[in-house]
């Protein structure tokens, strides 16, 4: 006997030839884009250890790491949780309040490590 209440959605994915060639190519495209940001990571963190660069170079290196880091962020959930095919608004909607909290969290971080720093510096 059939049960006809239960419905297996994965039977009604019915995809083309040229669908499937449309969705592995935009896999291969975020997988290279999220690959060069991780090797553009890596590398700096290779060639530039902190002993070896000035303190400019190294603020300049760690607000380039959390820029990379948002952007990869942003960038998986536009595509994995598909908000890039939702209109502007929603997108905005979803996406700036995030943005805004991670500004504020980073620029608590920084204000109070600077406060912690000058703290400590203060008893040497």
């Amino acid at each position: 006997m059939e049960r006809d209440d239960i419905v297996e959605y994965s039977l009604h994915a019915h995809h083309s030839d040229e669908d499937g060639k449309k969705i592995r190519k935009k896999i291969w495209i975020v997988t290279a884009i999220l690959s060069i940001i991780t090797i553009i990571e890596v590398g700096v963190g290779i060639a530039l250890p902190k002993a070896e660069v000035s303190t400019g170079l190294w603020t300049a290196i760690k607000y380039g790491y959390i820029l990379l880091t948002l952007v990869k962020a942003g960038y998986i959930v536009m595509v994995f949780m598909h908000l890039g095919d939702e209109v502007r608004t929603l997108r905005r909607m979803i996406l700036w309040p995030y943005a805004i909290f991670i500004l504020y969290l980073i620029f608590i971080c920084l204000t109070e490590a600077s406060s912690v720093h000058n703290y400590w510096s203060s008893f040497h």
